[in-house]
């Protein structure tokens, strides 16, 4: 598995690192500019992200819009929808509206921080990225 981790916190990227570092190959932007471009970089050298994990509070550009940004460069890419990256939200902020507004805008799922790891390892497991707990 291939995973995006976009996140502007130097703590929260180091756990999400070691997190999903035992999943497959981890790359880490601090913004949702660097995000855009990393995602564009792996498409163009095909070998995109099966997984983003996206803060959506970071500078320059927030994850909301680099979550539109993605969805549009796929779209763009002519991506088949079961291709596409399953793209996990992972915020504090939890209130209606904005878990509205991310799903409204393609995210996949959508995780409250702090992360809970057996929550997050289950939610992998429903999007099928990882294999079952044995």
């Amino acid at each position: 598995m291939r995973v995006l981790i976009a996140e502007d916190d130097f703590a929260s990227r180091k756990f999400m690192m070691r997190f999903l570092s035992k999943y497959g190959e981890c790359d880490v932007t601090v913004d949702g500019n660097e995000a855009v471009e990393a995602f564009k970089m792996a498409l163009d050298s095909g070998e995109g992200y099966d997984l983003i994990c996206m803060d959506v509070m970071m500078p320059a550009v927030d994850g909301f819009q680099a979550l539109k940004l993605i969805r549009e460069i796929e779209k763009d890419y002519n991506i088949p929808e079961d291709k596409k990256a399953k793209i996990i939200m992972t915020t504090a902020l939890s209130e209606g509206k904005n878990v509205t507004k991310a799903f409204e805008l393609g995210c996949t799922a959508y995780a409250g921080k702090p992360i809970d790891r057996d929550k997050f390892e289950n939610e992998l497991r429903k999007l099928e990225l990882i294999g079952s707990k044995e």
